[in-house]
């Protein structure tokens, strides 16, 4: 078969935080992309351009760019398009799309952490779609790197995987991303790569093991849609590769949609990727990944293909999601009103607000169209829809892009999403790796036990650490990271990948403390804070607006209890025995979405506007909460 000898389609798949996007930064950087002047303005990270990926830390969106390397040999300049993946698993549906573009892998791991869950869940991915995989070991230059080892249980990895012998015959790379050198020759732990000053055995590594695209000589056209992107001017753009033929700008084309039907459209504009930015083409060749515009409604998963002879390419597929989160309206007493909940500037911004359900549900339509792994449902309310996805941090991060386009909205307290196995309920299951200091083994363990967690594997590297992996229900890890970190002191790192489904675990009891309900409307005082803080944790500062049915604090107790927390000093002109003495206000506990979400219990949702989060009882009335509660206790 005539192959393409001028382009290399790749990804780069890792666990998350083991540094996929500082590596692509420096091939951009090393294979000449950016003028010299430029190149040392050039933020770190270039690849995370959302504002969410930056403050976070993490790449969210698969994105792909091109870099143009030169053979040190002098011969032609040969294309490397590059796929930079998320390695967290609740984006696999990003991890998803972005292998179906490419020929090949490029596995990235940490010399210390060594295969944690996510590098697990990425691998499987390309060892089930027969891709080659090259392994980098980055990081080499960590203090407590331990190179063998790493190597050693990547291979039992791909064994465990079921990797066939020529997928584990893979080539290894040494690599310190941040400095921008590789290697083939393993250094010493702890030190960078000592025989390269430079990344260039990683582009002849991939240049020599990455399949270059093969075509058949005069084959109809035929063009995946991988992803999608928007531009002011050209509307939608749709991301693809090219299989088979050549794709034309003005040319005329058959569109194959989802559910099959057929229609002709044009070709508008094409363009291909050079380093971060799209320039225009007049044509893509097959292995090419390219953009065009003009087609308004197309969605991934679908197919360009010749008009006289249009075959369809088959759709994408992705993982059934785990958790759901119901999302709707505010329906809180503050509704519009801003932070403060009063003020001319409150009032202002106002107009800007969408708190209708109308504004809230094509919100939710348009992230269908570029997140393949979300599903959105109807409820019975007309004003609250179910979304579901992979994992907790997916929802709050589609929860947090919405805060911050003016939404307001009610989330509920995020459930699993269950199936019928032989007719018996069976939940999501994960495997949870956990490394900790020896002294905090006891309290995670005590942790795990309350949750339902299975202890499978531990494994002491001698280092003071201990790794232990568990299977544990997915209801069980909703609200474990904040007490993880309490119990292990901030010093435990914990990782979680989807299993399957067992069958139903039983209850759990997650929370044990109740929480401290405003009993009334009105301004928090630091008088009534005063008072309560000894009944447990506050969560609101002196001068909040609060309303009722709205938590302020979390109880030391196991039930709720309704407070008054604003409650102002009687003035009187009787002088006070009291009268000069201070009492010291505990600065209240500053809770983020996640957070809250992790915090509610089953009668409890979070108020999200783009000033505050919030969390308040689902029946804001005190008198009718109790009746139901009376109820619900007597049958």
């Amino acid at each position: 078969m005539p192959t393409r000898h001028d382009i290399r389609n790749v990804a780069i798949v890792a666990h998350v935080d083991h540094g996929k996007t500082t590596i692509v930064d420096a091939m951009l950087k090393q294979a000449g992309s950016f003028a010299a002047h430029a190149a040392e303005s050039l933020d770190d990270r270039m690849m995370d351009s959302n504002d969410l990926e930056r403050e976070k830390g993490i790449t969210i969106l698969a994105k792909n760019t091109a870099v143009k390397y030169h053979p040190k040999d002098g011969g032609a300049p040969i294309t490397i398009n590059i796929i930079d993946t998320p390695g967290h698993a609740d984006f696999g549906g990003e991890v998803e799309r972005g292998l179906s573009m490419v020929d090949a892998v490029v596995l990235l791991v940490d010399a210390s952490e060594g295969p944690l869950p996510q590098t697990r869940f990425v691998l499987r991915k390309a060892l089930q779609q027969r891709l080659p995989v090259i392994l980098c070991i980055n990081k080499t230059d960590r203090p407590d790197s331990r190179i063998d080892e790493v190597v050693n249980e990547t291979y039992d990895l791909f064994l465990d995987l079921d990797a066939d012998e020529d997928q584990i015959e893979f080539p290894i790379v040494y690599a310190c991303g941040r400095d921008g050198i590789a290697s083939l020759t393993k250094p010493e732990n702890g030190t960078v790569p000592a025989d390269s000053t430079n990344l260039e055995p990683f582009f002849s590594t991939i240049l020599e093991h990455v399949p270059a695209p093969t075509y058949e000589e005069d084959a109809p056209l035929q063009a995946h849609v991988t992803n999608l992107d928007a531009d002011n001017f050209l509307g939608r753009i749709a991301l693809l590769r090219v299989e088979q033929g050549e794709l034309r700008k003005g040319q005329t084309v058959a569109w194959i949609k989802r559910d099959g039907s057929i229609s002709n459209v044009r070709i508008t504009e094409l363009m291909m990727t050079e380093a971060l930015t799209r320039k225009p083409a007049e044509v893509a060749g097959p292995g090419d990944i390219c953009a065009v515009a003009g087609i308004p409604d197309i969605m991934i998963g679908e197919t360009l293909a010749d008009p006289e002879n249009p075959i369809a390419l088959p759709l994408i597929t992705v993982d059934e999601p785990a958790i759901s989160m119901v999302i709707g309206t505010n329906t809180s007493p503050l509704v519009g009103r801003g932070g403060t909940g009063k003020g001319a500037s409150a009032k202002a911004a106002v107009k800007d607000r969408k708190v209708t359900a109308r504004q809230v549900k094509d919100r939710l339509d348009r992230e269908l169209i570029g997140n393949v792994s979300l599903r959105v449902l109807d409820t019975e309310r007309p004003d609250a829809w179910e979304v579901q996805g992979r994992g907790e941090l997916a929802l709050a991060i589609l929860v947090e892009q919405m805060r911050r386009e003016g939404f307001e909205l009610t989330i509920g307290k995020p459930q699993v999403v269950t199936k019928l196995v032989d007719g018996k309920v069976h939940e999501p299951v994960e495997r949870l790796t956990v490394d900790v200091p020896e002294e905090h083994m006891g309290a995670v363990t005590q942790l795990m036990g309350v949750r339902k967690g299975r202890m499978d594997n531990m494994s002491n590297h001698g280092s003071g650490w201990v790794r232990m992996e568990f299977v544990v229900p997915s209801r069980g890890l909703i609200g474990f990271r904040t007490e993880f970190l309490t119990g292990t002191r901030g010093t435990g790192i914990a990782h979680s990948i989807h299993e399957g489904h067992e069958p139903w675990f039983g209850t759990l009891t997650t929370r044990n403390n109740g929480s401290l309900v405003a009993d009334r409307a009105g301004a928090v005082t630091a008088f009534a804070m005063t008072n309560l803080q000894e009944r447990g944790v506050l969560f609101t500062d002196p001068g909040t607006e609060v309303y009722e049915g709205m938590i302020v604090g979390e109880n030391s107790r196991a039930d709720d209890m309704d407070v008054n927390i604003t409650k102002e000093k009687k003035l009187t002109n009787m002088r006070s025995s009291s009268a000069d003495s201070f009492e010291a206000i505990v600065p209240p506990r500053k809770l983020s979405l996640e957070q809250s979400l992790e915090f509610c219990r089953d009668d409890e949702c979070v108020e999200v506007t783009p000033e505050a989060v919030r969390i308040r009882k689902v029946v804001l009335d005190q008198k009718e909460r109790g009746r139901t509660a009376s109820r619900a206790k007597h049958g």
